[in-house]
C-alpha cells in the first residue's frame, strides 16, 4: 500500500471507504491519481465477520452517539440510532443485502412529475436517466449485478417462493429474484452464493460485492492509495481564497493528525457528510462549509419503510438463503389514482430471532407478540421501500449539548412524516398483507418503521447554488475543490435501493475529477 506524506497536497483525500468513497477511490487510483482514504472504522474481513446478529451488529454498526427528534416513532423506539449504518472498511457495502435498482427516469424529475406538493421540497435532479444509462452499465458490470450482463438471478428461497405465489394470485407481473450484487454463479475472483442467511452480517463467503474486498484491495495494488482505518475527520480546512487544503482527524492512537489534499470528498453518508461541513464553519464559511444556500442538513430521507410478516400453517424458514432475493416491482412507478405521488417496492425480508424480537413492535409485549415469536419458523417477510417526500425541515443539525468523544458534536436528525409518506405506507402495507393472505397466511402483521440503512438527501445536488449544495457531479457550489460523493447528493429519494446509483454517481464523479485535475481547473 502506498504511505503518502501528511504534508503532500497533491492527493485527492476521500472521507469514507463505502459504496461512494471506495468506488471513488479504485476509479481514481485506476486513473494513476494519489488517494488517501480516511475510514473512521476498524478493518474487518471475510474471516472475522460474525454470523450472529447481536455479536455482529457491535462489530461493524455506527454506534458514536446520535440524537433524534420529530414525530417520527423512531425518535421514540430508537432515540440514539435513527440510521442502522455501519462504521468499518467497506462502510454500509459490508451491511447492505445486496439489492441494485436503477432509478426510473420520472423519479429523477420528480418536481415536473408530481407538479408541487404542499410540505415537500421537490425538485428536478439536474441529470437525467439518459446521461447516466453508460454509467448504470459501468457499476452493473463492476458489482455483477444478477440479469444483467448476462448473470443469472439467484435461486428463490422459501421466502421468495411464498412471495411469489401471492404476488402470482393478486396479478402482479415483476416479480422475481431481484437484481442483486450477489455473485449466483462465481465471478471476479469471487466465489458464488452459499445461501447462508447472514447477508447484514457482512457475508463471509464473499459473494455479496463491498468495496471492503473488490474496490479498495484492486485500488491498493495500483500503488496509488494510502488507506488510513480508525481515522475520525473532525474537521476540513481552507485557505484564504475558500479552497479546502485539508483535513484534520484523530487516528487510532487518539492523535491527532493533518493530511493535506488537493482535492477532498467527503463519503460519510448523509448524516456524517452534513455534520462534517457544519463542523467545519470558520470565518469565512460561518454557517458551515459549502452552505450559502442554508440546505447543508435539509432535505433528508430515509426511505419510506416497514415490514409485513405473514405467518403461516406450516414452516416457511425465512432466514434460510439469501435475505432480499425477491421483490414485487409493479408499485414502483406513479400512478396518482392509488393516492400517493411516487411508488414503492415489496422486498423480502428476514430477520433472525434476536433482531425479529427488537424490530416486531418495540417496546410492545403481549399475546400477539409471543405468538409471532412462537411462530418464528412459520413466518414470511417482506421489507417495503418506498419514495419519502424530501422536506426541508427534515433534517441533520449539531447537537452542541451532546459530544462524541473526540469532543465534537453530536447529529440530531429532526424527521417528521409527510402525508404522502403516510398513505403511501398505508397502501403498501395493504397490499403487502393481501399478498401473504393470498398465499394463505392465516394471519398476518405491519411492522413500525426501524433505523433505516437508506439515508439521503441533505447536501443535495441541483442546478442552482441558490437551493442545493453541490452540482450535477457533486462538486459543492461554494467550493470547487470539494466533493459530495455519497448519498446525501440525491435530490430526491425515487423507490429504489440507493446503492447502485451511489456506486453509479461515484464512477462519473472519478471521470470529472480526473479530467478536472488534468486542465488544472482544480
Amino acid at each position: 500500500m502506498a504511505k503518502i506524506d501528511f504534508n503532500d497536497d497533491t492527493p485527492v483525500v476521500i472521507i469514507g471507504s463505502g459504496a461512494g468513497g471506495g468506488t471513488l477511490a479504485n476509479e481514481l487510483a485506476q486513473k494513476g491519481i494519489k488517494v488517501v482514504v480516511l475510514e473512521a472504522g476498524a478493518m474487518q474481513s471475510s474471516a472475522t465477520f460474525i454470523n450472529d446478529e447481536w455479536k455482529s451488529f457491535g462489530q461493524i454498526a455506527w454506534l458514536d452517539p446520535r440524537t433524534t427528534s420529530g414525530s417520527w416513532r423512531v425518535a421514540k423506539d430508537f432515540s440514539g440510532l435513527p440510521a442502522w449504518v455501519c462504521k468499518t472498511v467497506g462502510g454500509t457495502t459490508t451491511h447492505w443485502a445486496g439489492a441494485s435498482l436503477r432509478l426510473e427516469a420520472h423519479e429523477f424529475k420528480a418536481r415536473t412529475t408530481y407538479g408541487e406538493i404542499k410540505g415537500a421540497s421537490l425538485m428536478d435532479w439536474p441529470i437525467t436517466l439518459e446521461e447516466l444509462t453508460p454509467y448504470y452499465a459501468r457499476a452493473e458490470d463492476k458489482m455483477g449485478v444478477t440479469r444483467t450482463n448476462g448473470i443469472p438471478g439467484l435461486p428463490g428461497n422459501n421466502n421468495f417462493k411464498v412471495l411469489a405465489a401471492g404476488a402470482s394470485k393478486l396479478g402482479y407481473k415483476q416479480v422475481h429474484t431481484g437484481n442483486m450484487a450477489i455473485n449466483s454463479q462465481p465471478r471476479d475472483d469471487r466465489a458464488r452464493c452459499m445461501q447462508l442467511g447472514f447477508c447484514f452480517q457482512g457475508c463471509k463467503s464473499g459473494a455479496k460485492w463491498s468495496t471492503l474486498y473488490t474496490e479498495l484491495p484492486k485500488a491498493e495494488k495500483t500503488g496509488n492509495m494510502d488507506l488510513r482505518p480508525e481515522s475520525h475527520v473532525s474537521r476540513i480546512e481552507h485557505d484564504a481564497k475558500g479552497k479546502v487544503t485539508g483535513v484534520v482527524y484523530f487516528d487510532k492512537d487518539g492523535k491527532e493528525q493533518r493530511q493535506k489534499a488537493r482535492v477532498v470528498c467527503v463519503a460519510g453518508n448523509s448524516i456524517e457528510t452534513p455534520r462534517l461541513l457544519l463542523l467545519s464553519a470558520s470565518s469565512m464559511f460561518k454557517d458551515g462549509l459549502a452552505n450559502s444556500s442554508g440546505q447543508v442538513g435539509r432535505n433528508y430521507m430515509r426511505h419510506l419503510t416497514g415490514s409485513v410478516y405473514g405467518m403461516f400453517k406450516n414452516p416457511v424458514h425465512m432466514y434460510r438463503g439469501t435475505t432480499m432475493a425477491g421483490i414485487i416491482r409493479d408499485e414502483a412507478g406513479h400512478d396518482t389514482k392509488r393516492g400517493f405521488a411516487g411508488g414503492y417496492e415489496l422486498e423480502t425480508l428476514a430477520l433472525g430471532v434476536p433482531f425479529m424480537a427488537a424490530f416486531l413492535n418495540p417496546g410492545g409485549w403481549g399475546s400477539e407478540f409471543t405468538e409471532y415469536m412462537d411462530n418464528y419458523t412459520n413466518l414470511a417477510g417482506m421489507w417495503i421501500v418506498g419514495e419519502d417526500m424530501p422536506r426541508e425541515t427534515n433534517r441533520v443539525t449539531l447537537n452542541t449539548s451532546v459530544k462524541d468523544k473526540w469532543g465534537n458534536a453530536a447529529p440530531n436528525v429532526h424527521y417528521d412524516d409527510h402525508d404522502n409518506d403516510i398513505a403511501m405506507r398505508e397502501h403498501a402495507f395493504r397490499q403487502g398483507q393481501r399478498v401473504y393472505e393470498a398465499a394463505g397466511a392465516i394471519k398476518s402483521y405491519r411492522t413500525p418503521p426501524y433505523p433505516s440503512t437508506h439515508n439521503l438527501g441533505t447536501c443535495r445536488m441541483g442546478a442552482s447554488a441558490k437551493d442545493s449544495v453541490c452540482n450535477a457531479y457533486g462538486q459543492t457550489h461554494d467550493v470547487s475543490n470539494l466533493f459530495i460523493s455519497d448519498g446525501s447528493q440525491f435530490t430526491t429519494g425515487g423507490a429504489e435501493n440507493p446503492t447502485l446509483t451511489i456506486v453509479t454517481l461515484a464512477i462519473r464523479q472519478a471521470d470529472y475529477i480526473a479530467k478536472q485535475m488534468t486542465a488544472r481547473a482544480i
